[in-house]
């Protein structure tokens, strides 16, 4: 009789650790593709920082001195903060839904929150100012920090049930403009500390003093933690059937846009600054999407997390051509192209100078501390034709680390 080869079925917890690297390779390609996008559009914005020759002199959403074309240009690239922000709650949900306890995950979430924070002020410094003299400018606080931040405040909250995080994400983001009129009112030339400082880190940018030290709040951390602590509630959904998923990303991002145009109409709340008639129908409705970023106020989160919702929710059902694959590329691997977009914003905006005999001084050190000389910069279309040179840079660099990370499980992965 010919001999048979039995196959006992392995042990549990044999079973769950032959499954463990696959469930930790799986990934929703339809929130990475999003996430690529903002990537992408994030290089767009700093690239324009370094190379338009106006980016020292106004803000691009100026309505009294900007261009449609400019203005263009920095509004698109308001989704990507809220998406990122909101993306990486999701993400941590999607890490508890791959077998994370919640002790592994609050373990996790509380030492990459430190390594992020760590992060800004060293690496993320250096690759915005080009400069190792920390006693001038010892740095900013940004979206990396305000992330760093959030996932620390999660790590405590994790342990709630869900519909409370929830309710203290929504909290947060629906009533932080009831503060408003709260802020700090420093007299010239001093730089607040102690409360004042910390109630600046929570809710008011500017310059802020803490132990002799001056740092600069560009992202006060209150409501992005509230829209982070939404994202990982959101992630929740991800455990659904795709079609009871999509109605809900259709439904909610519909609602967020007609609460945006709603509130904004009645310029009653949401927002710090009202719209207003402008010099032409263009401009009212620049004045009309022109929504305060720091802080995000409600406004500026319903203007841009419900589009990016509704993003979502068509993404998943669109095939991924040679850009689709591109993005979702990039958004496996997004703080490794955070941190790499900076030097490569940079240092082609500095090559491009030098190349083109054009000054150089005013791309080095704190931002805005040494005024541009006569003739530095470039114009708008050449800032995206940089734009365009660092996204093909970057590309071959993000697919190796991608891979990379498909491939090991070396724990100092996940912290990158």
């Amino acid at each position: 009789m010919a001999s048979q080869t039995v196959v006992l079925p392995a042990p549990p917890s044999a079973a769950r650790a032959a499954a463990a690297p696959s469930a930790r390779r799986r990934r929703v390609d339809s929130v990475d593709l999003l996430r690529g996008v903002v990537m992408v559009l994030m290089l767009l914005d700093h690239t324009r920082e370094f190379v338009h020759r106006d980016a020292p002199f106004f803000d691009a959403a100026d309505l009294s001195r900007t261009t449609v074309a400019l203005f263009i240009t920095r509004w698109v690239t308001h989704f990507c903060a809220p998406t990122f922000v909101f993306l990486a709650g999701t993400g941590v949900a999607l890490q508890l839904a791959r077998g994370k306890s919640k002790r592994e995950l609050s373990r996790y979430l509380l030492t990459r929150g430190a390594w992020l924070i760590v992060l800004e002020f060293t690496l993320i410094r250096f690759g915005v100012v080009f400069d190792l003299d920390y006693r001038a400018f010892p740095g900013m606080l940004q979206v990396i920090w305000a992330i760093g931040v959030g996932m620390m405040v999660l790590a405590a909250l994790i342990h709630l049930r869900t519909r409370w995080i929830a309710a203290i994400g929504v909290a947060i983001v629906a009533l932080h403009n009831l503060t408003d009129g709260m802020g700090v009112a420093a007299a010239p030339g001093t730089t607040p500390g102690g409360a004042d400082a910390f109630w600046m880190v929570l809710h008011q940018p500017g310059f802020i003093q803490v132990m002799g030290v001056r740092l600069l709040v560009l992202y006060p951390v209150l409501p992005w933690i509230g829209v982070l602590l939404c994202g990982f509630c959101f992630g929740q959904v991800y455990g659904w059937d795709a079609e009871r998923r999509r109605r809900l990303l259709v439904r909610l991002g519909l609602g967020m846009v007609a609460a945006f145009i709603l509130l904004r109409l009645t310029n009653l709340y949401g927002n710090p600054f009202p719209w207003s008639v402008q010099k032409n129908a263009v401009f009212t409705v620049l004045s009309f999407v022109n929504t305060q970023k720091y802080p995000p106020s409600v406004l500026f989160i319903l203007m841009t997390l419900g589009p990016a919702l509704l993003a979502l929710a068509w993404v998943e059902r669109v095939p991924r051509g040679p850009v689709g694959r591109t993005l979702v590329t990039f958004g496996r691997v997004p703080l490794f192209f955070y941190l790499l977009q900076w030097p490569v914003a940079h240092g082609l905006a500095l090559l491009l100078s030098l190349a083109a005999g054009k000054p150089t001084s005013h791309l080095f050190g704190f931002p805005g501390g040494t005024p541009p000389e006569p003739g530095a910069g470039f114009s708008l279309g050449v800032a995206y034709l940089v734009w365009a040179a660092g996204v093909a840079l970057l590309y071959p660099l993000c697919r190796w680390f991608a891979e990379v990370k498909r491939r090991r499980n070396d724990w100092w992965l996940s912290y990158l």
